[in-house]
């Protein structure tokens, strides 16, 4: 795991680290100078959920850009973002066999998303279990915790939607969702019908009623979608390199970027199959 270091060109002094210069976030957070005490929050989530900060990760990038900002007299120390005070700042750890996804999000922007092995199998019911540090916004310094998934069991596309659900589940569902939904459907059950009722047709569905919305709080979200991918999918399998290769492909089809969303569908079964994969190799 790594995470861009703040870069500065030699005598620009002119602005402050921002958000956007050191993670590949947008909107209003990109604008946003790093400050201390958004590094302070990103810090007390990771040691809530991870037991310490992260090596290079979001927390020490943070303050690494805040102690730039500081020391230029562009912030002052005990500055805090409005967007990431509003918002908070959360780090969340999603229980899948013999690993956690850990997402890390700022003002609900993912900032970074990366595996964490848990040195064997996790014990427990059918997957997705999670753990989640929040500091600022509602959160109030709160940790949750959970149990872990299906024991020795290979991950599944169900679980790996299922995870996406609980990383991301207040994103609303668009045509690029609806694509790698179905692929991942559709390589889960080795079918090419789409199951009526199932997780693809209601993410179409999803998509298609949300572009006739304006506000996101009116749209239907991923969490909507897929917290039951499990439940509601009539095959399922561990997922593959090859099965992360076509809903990946599905989901960018669409896309100007080219680019998966980060803890996405794309995302989380890629994650699956790294994991698979590696678990193959150790057996």
């Amino acid at each position: 795991m790594s995470q861009e270091q703040p870069r500065r060109q030699q005598g620009d002094q002119a602005d402050p680290v921002k958000y956007g210069d050191v993670f590949g976030v947008s909107g209003e957070l990109g604008e946003k100078a790093v400050k201390p005490e958004d590094a302070d929050m990103m810090q007390s989530a990771e040691t809530a959920v991870l037991g310490k900060t992260q090596k290079g990760g979001p927390a020490a990038v943070m303050q690494s850009a805040a102690n730039v900002n500081v020391s230029t007299g562009l912030v002052q120390p005990g500055d805090v973002t409005d967007v990431a005070a509003r918002e908070g700042v959360t780090v969340t750890g999603t229980a899948v066999p013999g690993a956690n996804i850990i997402t890390e999000s700022v003002a609900g922007q993912v900032v970074a998303q990366y595996i964490q092995p848990t040195g064997g199998p996790t014990q427990g019911g059918s997957g997705g279990a999670q753990q989640q540090g929040v500091t600022g916004g509602s959160g109030g310094g709160r940790q949750q915790g959970g149990g872990g998934g299906g024991a020795g069991a290979a991950i599944t596309i169900g679980q790996a939607l299922e995870a996406t659900a609980k990383t991301i589940p207040g994103k609303p569902v668009d045509q690029c969702d609806a694509a790698a939904i179905q692929a991942a459907e559709i390589r889960a059950t080795g079918s090419n019908v789409i199951t009526p009722g199932g997780v693809a047709a209601t993410a179409q569905s999803a998509a298609a009623y949300n572009e006739t919305m304006m506000r996101d709080e009116d749209k239907v979200k991923l969490g909507d979608v897929l917290s039951s991918a499990t439940t509601v999918l009539p095959a399922d399998k561990p997922a593959t390199r090859q099965d992360a290769e076509g809903v990946v492909g599905a989901e960018i089809l669409n896309k100007q970027d080219m680019s998966t969303t980060p803890g996405g569908v794309g995302a989380s079964v890629t994650v699956a199959a790294r994991m698979n994969e590696r678990s193959r190799q150790q057996s």
